[in-house]
Parts: C-alpha cells; sequence; structure tokens
C-alpha cells in the first residue's frame, strides 16, 4: 500500500512541475523522449536498419565507452522482435579492442544475407604529419563483412577497393592512407547495387567530394571473392561543386523511376546541394543549391541530410531548417516530401519531424527510415543515445498531397469570420494553455500600406495575457504572446507581404515544441536572406495567456481584414497550405 501511495505522489509531483512534462505532450509522436531506445553510451552514431525476412529488425551502428572516434569505437549490431520497442544484447561486428571501427551501414539481399560496409582503421594510423590525432576514425579502409544468421555471427572482413584519385595523393598523407566515411544505404538498380561514400582531402574533415561503389553481382553471388566492385564517377574527381567551399559531404542518393540516381549532401553554405546522374554513376550534373518546388533554397547546417525512397515512389528528406554553417542547429529536425516528376524530385514545404524540449543537446541527427506493413519508423541519434520513433502517416501523406490539397479545416476550428467589420468586439472564443497543444490564426488581409503600429487584432485582458497581431518597422507582421509578465512573439519574413495586396498569413503557435512558423500565401517562411532560419521558438515559461474569449478586430488597420479563422490547436504546414489553396469567397 506504501508504495503505491508513493507512486501516486510521484505521479502527482512530475505533473505539477513546470515544462513540459504533462500528458498532452506524452501523446507527441515527435517529442523524442516519447522514443524507444535503441542503445545508450559514451558515443552512439548511424543506427540503421533493414528488416529481415522474418519481419524482425536488425539495426547496425557505431559505439564506443568514450566520444567520437577514441580508442574502444567499433560496430554492433541488434536485434528487435516488437518494432524497436525492446533490443536484444548487441553483437559485436569488430571487436572494441585493436584498430576503431566506424559508421556501418547495412544491406539485405533478397535470399537473406545482411552485408555491413564501414570504416576500418587497419593499419592503426595515429599520427598526421608527425603528430599525434585524437580523431582516427574517418583513416584507413572501407571493409565489409556479412551474416547469413540474421546477425547471431559475422563473417572474415573484406576491403572494398577504394581506388586512389588526386584527391588522395594530394592529402596530408600522400596517398598512402585514405581518409572517407559512409551515410548511405544501398539501393538497386536492375540487378546492380550503389551506394554513395564521401572522400576527404585533407585531415580532420576537409575538403570533401562524393564517390559511388557499385556491384553488378553483390544481389545474388555468395562467394565474396568473385563480388565485383567498381568506383563511380568515371575519372578523377568526384562530386563536388567548387563554388560550395571545402564542406561537401555525406552523399546519399536515391534511385528514380526512369533510373536516374538523385544524390544529397551537405554542406557548410548554410543549403544542401544536390545533383542527377543519368547514366547510372558515370557522369553528374553540377552540384547545385537544392530547392523546395516553390523555388527557395533548402537550408540545413552542418548536419547529415538524408534522403529515402519509400515504398509508394515518393521521397522523404530529412533536415533541419536552419541555415546555421556549422554542426550546431539540428532541433528540431525537418522533413520534406518529394514527389519525382519528369525525371527530378519536387520538394514539399516541410514539417517538424522531432524535437527536443532539452535544449542543452545540439540535436538528434543521423536518421534511418523504417517502412515496414504500410507504416513508419525514423530512427536517430543524439550522440550517446539513440532512439527509434513511430511517424504518423497522415503527416506524410500531407507533405505527399500538398500540391492538390484543396480542403479547408475544419477540425480544431472555433472562428470563422469573413467581411469583418473594421474595430469590432466579437467574441471568438478563447485559446488554450500552450502546454495543451497550441492554437493557429488564419487569416486573409489586405494592407493599404506598411505603416508599421497598425493592429489586425488583439485579445489581451486587463493583465496584459493574450495575443495581438501589429505590422513591424521591418514591413512584417508580428504576432506576440504574453503571459502578463514575459512577451515574446514571431513576425513574418521581410519581403512577404505587400501593400495593396491580398495575403493569406498562418502564424501556428505549436505549444510542444515552443515554436512559432508562419505560413505565408502556401509558403513556409524561412528566413530567406534576412534571417538564418524562419521559425521563432519561445519560452517554456510562456504557458498560460490567458482565457480572454472577446477579440479586437482590425482596430488599427489600414486596410481590410477579409476573413479570419481561430483554431484551438497547431495546424501543420500541409493543414496550413491546403487552406490557401481552399481560397476564400468574399463576403
Amino acid at each position: 500500500m506504501n508504495k503505491i501511495l508513493y507512486i501516486i505522489g510521484a505521479i502527482i509531483v512530475i505533473l505539477s512541475m513546470p515544462g513540459k512534462l504533462v500528458l498532452a505532450q506524452s501523446a507527441d509522436p515527435r517529442n523524442i523522449q516519447n522514443g524507444y531506445s535503441i542503445y545508450d553510451n559514451g558515443y552512439i552514431d548511424q543506427p540503421y536498419v533493414v528488416v529481415l525476412k522474418d519481419g524482425r529488425w536488425l539495426c547496425v551502428f557505431t559505439t564506443g565507452a568514450e566520444s567520437e572516434s577514441r580508442p574502444g569505437q567499433h560496430i554492433v549490431s541488434a536485434i528487435s522482435v516488437d518494432h524497436g520497442k525492446t533490443w536484444s544484447d548487441v553483437v559485436a561486428i569488430e571487436p572494441n579492442v585493436g584498430p576503431i571501427s566506424s559508421w556501418a551501414i547495412p544491406y539485405l539481399t533478397s535470399y537473406g544475407r545482411v552485408y555491413v560496409f564501414y570504416n576500418y582503421n587497419g593499419d592503426n594510423v595515429s599520427k598526421v604529419n608527425g603528430k599525434p590525432i585524437r580523431q582516427a576514425g574517418l583513416l584507413g579502409w572501407y571493409c565489409y563483412k556479412f551474416s547469413d544468421d540474421n546477425g547471431k555471427t559475422w563473417s572474415q572482413r573484406y576491403r572494398l577497393p577504394v581506388r586512389k584519385t588526386s584527391l588522395d595523393f594530394n592529402n596530408d598523407f600522400k596517398g598512402k592512407v585514405q581518409m572517407f566515411w559512409g551515410i548511405d544505404k544501398p539501393d538497386k538498380i536492375k540487378s546492380s547495387i550503389y551506394f554513395a561514400f564521401t572522400k576527404l582531402g585533407k585531415f580532420p574533415q576537409d575538403i570533401g567530394e562524393g564517390w559511388l561503389f557499385k556491384s553488378d553481382n553483390i544481389a545474388f553471388e555468395k562467394d565474396p571473392g568473385k563480388i565485383h566492385w567498381q568506383m563511380l564517377p568515371e575519372g578523377d574527381a568526384g562530386l563536388r561543386n567548387p563554388a560550395f567551399g571545402s564542406v561537401q559531404e555525406e552523399h546519399n542518393t536515391v534511385t528514380l523511376s526512369n533510373g536516374n540516381i538523385y544524390c544529397m549532401y551537405r554542406t557548410a553554405m548554410g543549403f544542401p546541394a544536390d545533383a542527377y546522374s543519368q547514366d547510372a554513376g558515370k557522369t553528374w550534373t553540377l552540384p547545385q543549391r537544392a530547392v523546395y518546388s516553390l523555388g527557395n533554397t533548402i537550408k540545413t547546417p552542418r548536419a547529415c541530410p538524408r534522403v529515402f525512397k519509400c515504398a509508394n515512389g515518393k521521397y522523404l528528406f530529412w533536415f533541419h531548417n536552419h541555415g546555421g554553417k556549422d554542426f550546431k542547429g539540428r532541433n528540431p529536425a525537418w522533413i520534406s516530401g518529394g514527389i519525382e516528376k519528369n525525371g527530378k524530385i519536387y520538394w514539399s514545404q516541410p514539417e517538424i519531424i522531432l524535437y527536443s524540449n532539452d535544449l542543452t543537446y545540439a540535436g538528434m541527427s543521423y536518421p534511418d527510415l523504417i517502412e515496414q506493413d504500410g507504416k513508419y519508423w525514423i530512427t536517430e541519434t543524439q550522440k550517446t543515445k539513440a532512439r527509434v520513433h513511430a511517424v504518423d502517416v497522415d503527416l506524410l501523406k500531407g507533405l505527399w498531397n500538398q500540391p492538390t490539397a484543396r480542403k479547408l479545416i475544419r477540425k480544431g476550428l472555433i472562428y470563422n469570420q469573413a467581411g469583418i467589420k473594421a474595430n469590432s468586439t466579437v467574441a471568438a472564443g478563447t485559446l488554450p494553455n500552450l502546454q495543451e497543444g497550441g492554437f493557429t490564426i488564419d487569416l486573409w488581409l489586405e494592407l493599404k500600406d506598411m505603416e508599421p503600429g497598425q493592429i489586425v487584432l488583439d485579445n489581451r485582458d486587463n493583465q496584459g495575457k493574450g495575443v495581438r497581431l501589429i505590422t513591424t518597422p521591418q514591413h512584417t507582421l508580428r504576432l506576440e504572446l504574453s503571459d502578463g509578465k514575459h512577451t515574446e512573439g514571431w513576425d513574418t519574413d521581410p519581403g512577404t507581404l505587400a501593400a495593396g495586396k491580398l495575403h493569406h498569413v498562418v502564424f501556428i503557435v505549436d505549444g510542444l515544441p515552443d515554436i512559432i512558423t508562419v505560413v505565408v500565401d502556401g509558403k513556409l517562411c524561412d528566413g530567406g536572406t534576412a534571417r538564418i532560419h524562419g521559425w521563432g521558438r519561445f519560452s517554456d515559461k510562456m504557458q498560460n495567456i490567458g482565457n480572454n474569449a472577446i477579440w479586437k478586430l482590425a482596430p488599427a488597420l489600414h486596410g481590410s481584414l477579409v476573413n479570419l479563422r481561430l483554431y484551438n490547436r497547431y495546424l501543420t504546414t500541409s493543414e496550413a497550405i491546403s487552406n490557401f489553396h481552399a481560397g476564400i469567397k468574399r463576403k
């Protein structure tokens, strides 16, 4: 009985704590805390999964008791029989003594053999230019092993024939040691498999260029001594654009329906680059800035930009919607949906796929996508803990359906009014506590001018709690939130609103990751050239913004508030775009 009372008391204490430890949050699959743990250690990276022929999951990953590329780093495997909820003890693919092994990539053949490709510092290189180094994970041999018993045991080690090119001969070791790594799971074109990797020309991690390995018989040849390997592209230069600087790495690929290969990789320019091959990897287009279907540049920092092809022939792209140029900015993670058309992939406006409320972490990265029986999961790592997360299928469908969605979203709609009279007061409903999920303000308006200080709407009470929309000196529209003590907010990207033009503006206040996004005329604000990202984070202390149901509409507006919709939940980006495509009927 005392134990029961203790548990009840603990629950009461937890629910009374500030922050996000509430029941509303516990159901959010985007919160990484709600994922299932794969493994914890001083270092864990690239948790990549293949679904075995019997339906079980085999995950391979890199781990070690210390930090990245330190002694003891090695690759291991684990099995899950319950879609990632629990995992077996790990099996060492390479031992945790001797040369370090790193960044395993799995490949499952049609007959059930599992290959794993990985870095192996086989020569135990520990110095560069005569000086001791701490990080040796990128040096050495490209190797592989295989398992014919679903990961219980692994074969002897084999080496991939990494052809030496000018990048190697000009590196710190003058070609005697090669530097590289890979994040790309093999893809199949007809009977051949392909996977990309990145070579480096300068230690520790500079002058990157992309290459592919091709095998035309590994899918069926069981004798490892008879497997054919070819390194592409042809010639002495890998995939890169000289205009994009030194950092061009983590190349990964998907195959299009017409046989073209699409490659995506990261830079330190604030955006990822992409390229196409029309001849199975022999030659490539010059890499360009990756862009959305609307033409604006996709933003991501120096973080893993993974592309995936799904069984339905559509694509997904994991990135961070953040224009930083370093390793930071990995929280939240975003996802875009890709549709293939005329031999190209067109990327949708993105959604938040995962987030962490613990901002002491740099974020999550190195994902893998698992698809089984029409369901989707995604793995990620925070470098010391790896997890697997169920993905909302409707979220993905919304991404893929953005070009054709024309439906007015009614779920959570608490107020919908057209033909609004200036300086009117209405009982439009109360906004929920931000811990309960958030809210959305969806409006059509036309401004005669961009003079600052115009108030579009205001529901603040006598204590100052509530929200208001106001124009700014930057010619933007700003949403302000106040709990009576603190005021925070976010505004549209500069240049997205113009005087004399009818605009659709949607402010989405997502109270679970504490993020505000804005969609203007069907396009998610991404910061453009004015700021590093187009979404804003507010403090988790901002919880109660009042319960005032009375709203002042267009109390000081030079123009017309044509339509207003209020939702007692956050809309997805795709839902906001659907509302835009649904249009507006003036009263």
